[in-house]
């Protein structure tokens, strides 16, 4: 059977204003979080290759115990397994620190044959996390993937880059950043939400993956934050009242002009 890992992060809720601490990092027990947009897409795409080929799908999560929710509704959408990875000195880790710790768990799981995981998360935005958990690993990765498909022991992978499509061959196991626009993550039911909470969602700490303290939490991230601001962004309204509207768009274009802003028009 194909065993596929999803990475699942919990994140703050964009609609909701986070607390940051005194060292610059976001106050995670004390925010609204919610599942990564981004990974729920990776996380349709492990499920979809469950009901064809019936791979089994272990969700991992690496954050405080609240954490576990994210997880729970990994579950309930279909995921088959899920582990978090929960400890104090995992605290203020940076991409680098992250990946390395997510690499042991997985190492630790034995076999598996693909890692998917969403192309970035919408608390930092780097995209990095995927691609050095892969190089933790020693494993081929791709990102940005639009689709891709199953062969006979290797991938054949559409890549989104600018101005068009790459098509890859990747030998497995290999690891896909997938992207927001490869599908449509489907919504939990009733029943899959039941069956949630009656699983169990494996808790795992430092000492038993065999993560160096060292190398996780603020002590072993090389990233530093300089400084944190809080900015708000203002919409500026300007508002044209002319007799016509051919008078209107001049007018328009002679303020978008002082601005620096130049239209070019195509003529058909």
């Amino acid at each position: 059977m194909i065993r596929v890992i999803v990475l699942i992060k919990q994140v703050p809720d964009p609609k909701v204003r986070a607390r940051l601490k005194e060292d610059g990092t976001v106050d995670r027990e004390r925010v609204r979080a919610v599942m990564n947009p981004y990974d729920r897409n990776a996380l349709e795409e492990a499920l979809r290759l469950k009901e064809v080929i019936g791979a089994k799908v272990i969700a991992i999560s690496m954050g405080p115990l609240k954490a576990e929710s994210v997880l729970r509704e990994a579950l309930a959408m279909g995921a088959d397994e899920a582990i978090l990875l929960s400890d104090p000195m995992l605290a203020g880790s940076d991409t680098l620190a992250t990946s390395y710790a997510l690499s042991k768990v997985i190492k630790m799981l034995g076999n598996y044959d693909l890692i998917l995981c969403g192309m970035e998360t919408t608390d930092g935005n780097t995209g990095q996390v995927g691609p050095e958990v892969a190089e933790h690993l020693g494993i081929p990765h791709v990102t940005y993937v639009e689709d891709f498909e199953l062969r006979n022991g290797y991938l054949l992978v559409k890549r989104l880059i600018e101005g068009g499509y790459q098509w890859l061959k990747v030998r497995l196991p290999a690891l896909l950043t997938i992207t927001n626009t490869a599908n449509e993550p489907r919504c939990s039911t009733f029943e899959g939400v039941i069956r949630a909470l009656k699983k169990n969602v494996r808790r795992l700490s430092l000492e038993e993956t065999g993560i160096e303290k060292g190398r996780v939490g603020l002590i072993g991230s090389p990233t530093r934050i300089k400084e944190v601001r809080r900015v708000n962004l203002r919409r500026r309204r300007y508002i044209i009242r002319k007799p016509s509207a051919k008078e209107a768009v001049e007018e328009l274009l002679r303020e978008l002009s002082s601005k620096g802003i130049k239209l070019v028009m195509n003529g058909g």
